[in-house]
């Protein structure tokens, strides 16, 4: 086919260009390709001294080692003039900008697709579940027959300001939506979608204290909240007759777990169910949802690796045997990590945090892989790399875009330093190709799978980072990819999943996350002023970027206990030592960093050359 020839004809390109550059510096015949790895997979520094022959015989000094990232010295100013400044009325235009992108979509959903669940942006139709092919779990995973794109955009309707959109969206889910349907829906994304959002909106319209003014309605009856509790109860079954307590992936909303059901499932889709379950619970004084969820992260947590510490991403949920044993970042265990971190700033449940940090130092020790700083030192930039669970060893050269996340989390958990060279190394990917292939072989510096169904991970890390450091590099990221977003996605009604990063063709699809996380976020990186930026509460996004707020009443539980915790508890004082940890992380950035470029120029060029920019 046309794109592999292409994608071969652009590695054969590296290779030769590759071999130029190391000759020209006396390194000999051997190729890198990008990162250096021995074949026992260790990050492996380039030694780059040359020794002068001679030279110490005519009393002449050794000469000294020249550094690998000498490589990468000069055009240093091209990133401060590009990246150091961003004026006002660039920000106002993006806004405009996102703000556009959101109601473009939006809007020819409600004309052409509502009440189905997502619409087809390239034949203006609507599109709901795959009801002649039941396996078609691609789509039917998702769809549920229940208005999915309207119901997961609720909260962002307040977010862009609009009041009376979002009462009419409110009014319409409350008179049109029913759970009562034979749908097999995937657990994770129903409560992630749905769920959460109904919550989500729901505390918006009832809590006093939030940030976007009075936006009830009258005769409002809580509504949300019951529907929500009704798609809850009918994905309890997925949680009955499991041997470990791990759900199973998916239900019929009319008769429960069918038939035919697998007893397999990802850690990130049985693990991260907490969030929403436990607000619910807090929400209605019923402990059962809360229960069930945090019994499945136990049941996880239990399973991991005595030798490593981590965790695999597949299992079975009758024999607890790991199907999957691989272990990184992205496609199922991603939000698995994210949720036992929310879990905690929410909740105030120190196992929470315990299982977290441990996760974490897990994850330090045997996935991160490069220099020991981020923006100090040579050798290769720090990258996230896919390992066996039970060794630490590499499993393949690939990272997919999920993993894009990941920043993002490193930040709410003060690790700034750390997320600002993962997200550098993401961003590179983006410039490349104008978009985040599903997959990316950092040996290769090419993609293995090529689609992009317009995800917000790359959005999502870069705007957190931007609350994090205010710095104007991540407004440029956010207008790359605006404009990425604009020039290869938008077609006749809506923006479409690209099928193909290389030659930009598309698939007609737009789901539902487009317009409730990546427009969301694209508009919050440019609203400086808004209620959400100004507001005295603190609030949190679900990993389906839905708000809700860190409030003292979802810290209190009207039960005594949640079941027994295996490994103990944290102490007050270790919980009081994060806070402060996190705090110090933080603010160990220097200050001059702050107005200057978040990554040393040299390291930029760096990561560029390493994903095949030059």
């Amino acid at each position: 086919m046309q794109w592999r020839s292409l994608v071969v004809g652009l590695v054969v390109l590296r290779l030769s260009l590759s071999c130029l550059l190391w000759l020209v510096f006396g390194l000999g015949p051997s190729v890198s390709f990008g990162f250096n790895f021995h074949l026992g997979f260790n990050l492996h520094k380039l030694d780059l001294c040359r020794e002068e022959k001679g030279d110490e015989a005519k009393g002449h000094p050794p000469a000294q080692p020249r550094s690998y990232l000498g490589l990468f010295q000069g055009k240093q100013d091209e990133y401060v003039r590009r990246y150091s400044s961003f004026p006002d009325s660039l920000k106002a235009k993006m806004k405009d900008m996102a703000r556009d992108m959101f109601y473009f979509g939006y809007d020819n959903y409600m004309k052409y697709a509502f009440p189905k669940d997502e619409l087809n942006p390239i034949d203006c139709e609507g599109r709901g579940p795959d009801v002649l092919n039941p396996s078609n779990i691609n789509i039917n995973d998702v769809l549920g027959n229940y208005s999915l794109t309207l119901i997961d955009t609720l909260d962002t309707l307040l977010v862009l300001g609009n009041v009376t959109e979002f009462h009419k969206a409110v009014k319409l889910v409350i008179d049109t939506v029913s759970f009562d349907k034979d749908s097999t829906v995937q657990v994770f994304e129903a409560n992630i979608r749905i769920l959460g959002s109904l919550i989500s909106a729901h505390i918006l319209l009832t809590d006093p204290m939030h940030p976007f003014g009075e936006v009830t309605f009258e005769n409002y009856d809580n509504e949300l909240l019951h529907l929500a509790h009704d798609l809850a109860v009918r994905l309890l079954p997925a949680f009955e007759n499991t041997n470990t307590g791990i759900p199973y992936p998916r239900v019929n909303l009319k008769t429960g777990v069918p038939p035919d059901s697998i007893n397999e499932t990802c850690t990130a889709g049985a693990g991260s169910l907490l969030v929403e379950f436990g607000i619910l619970s807090r929400l209605i004084g019923d402990s059962t949802f809360e229960w069930v969820a945090r019994r499945a992260v136990r049941a996880l947590w239990k399973l991991r690796s005595n030798e490593t510490g981590l965790l695999g991403n597949v299992v079975n949920i009758q024999t607890g045997q790991w199907v999957g044993k691989q272990s990184g970042l992205g496609a199922g265990i991603d939000s698995f990590y994210e949720y036992l971190l929310k879990s905690y700033i929410l909740f105030g449940e120190k196992e929470d945090f315990r299982m977290f940090q441990s996760a974490y130092e897990s994850i330090q020790n045997h996935l991160r892989r490069g220099r020991e700083l981020c923006n100090e030192g040579e050798g290769d930039p720090p990258l996230y790399v896919n390992v066996n669970m039970f060794n630490g060893e590499i499993m393949n050269t690939w990272i997919d875009s999920l993993q894009a996340y990941f920043p993002g989390l490193q930040v709410l958990n003060g690790d700034v330093d750390n997320a600002i060279c993962l997200h550098a190394f993401y961003y590179s990917i983006w410039k490349r190709f104008g978009a985040l292939p599903e997959r990316y072989n950092w040996q290769l510096q090419a993609p293995d799978v090529l689609f992009y169904p317009l995800r917000p991970e790359l959005v999502e890390s870069t705007y957190l980072l931007y609350q994090a450091t205010k710095n104007p590099f991540y407004l440029h990221v956010g207008m790359d990819i605006l404009q990425s977003l604009e020039k290869n996605a938008k077609v006749r009604c809506g923006y479409a999943t690209l099928h193909h990063v290389v030659d930009k063709s598309k698939e007609d699809r737009m789901e539902s996350f487009f317009l409730s996380e990546t427009c969301k976020y694209l508009y919050l990186l440019f609203d400086e002023d808004n209620p959400l930026h100004k507001s005295d509460n603190k609030y949190i996004f679900t990993t389906e970027g839905h708000v809700v707020p860190i409030d003292q009443r979802f810290r209190e539980r009207q039960w005594s206990d949640l079941g027994p915790c295996e490994d103990g508890t944290l102490s007050e004082t270790r919980s009081a030592e994060w806070f402060h940890s996190n705090t110090t992380n933080c603010n160990r950035i220097p200050e001059e960093r702050r107005y200057a470029l978040p990554l040393k120029s040299v390291y930029m060029r760096q990561i560029d050359h390493m994903v095949g920019l030059f």
